[in-house]
């Protein structure tokens, strides 16, 4: 089966976003970092994004509880997904945070193992993984 693990606050690893700001929010923004509150945009996105789940953490964690989420980081190796395969089982995929299936792993392994997908963040795999999921992906 999958390993997880949890993400630490400053992590290597992350995922580009792309987001659009008028240009007043815009300009306030470039006036913090200007006045040397944030050294950067990113910065300043970064700390709010993170003030606002912070605020909501109570909601966040019973969410996450309901939903049976894992969180962190959980990678899928082949040896795993043959693991699931051999005692005839099929994996429901619930991550919060980044879930990985490896590049070794085939669409028809994949399709033979997996039941379902559901990532809050993202998923790294292939696309012929990605394809071979897409009807099992939420």
């Amino acid at each position: 089966m999958g390993t997880v693990h949890d993400i630490r606050t400053k992590t290597a690893d992350s995922e580009k976003i792309t987001i659009n700001l008028g240009y007043v929010d815009l300009g306030h923004i470039d006036l913090m970092v200007k006045d040397g509150f944030y050294s950067n945009r990113t910065d300043f996105i970064r700390t709010a994004i993170r003030n606002q789940l912070d605020r909501h953490a109570d909601v966040v964690r019973q969410s996450v509880a309901r939903k049976t989420l894992d969180i962190g980081l959980a990678h899928y190796g082949r040896g795993d997904l043959e693991a699931v395969q051999n005692r005839g089982e099929m994996l429901h995929i619930n991550v919060l945070g980044l879930a990985t299936v490896a590049r070794d792993v085939t669409p028809e392994l994949a399709r033979a193992t997996i039941a379902s997908v559901t990532v809050l963040g993202a998923l790294h795999a292939s696309a012929e993984v990605k394809a071979a999921l897409a009807d099992r992906t939420n």
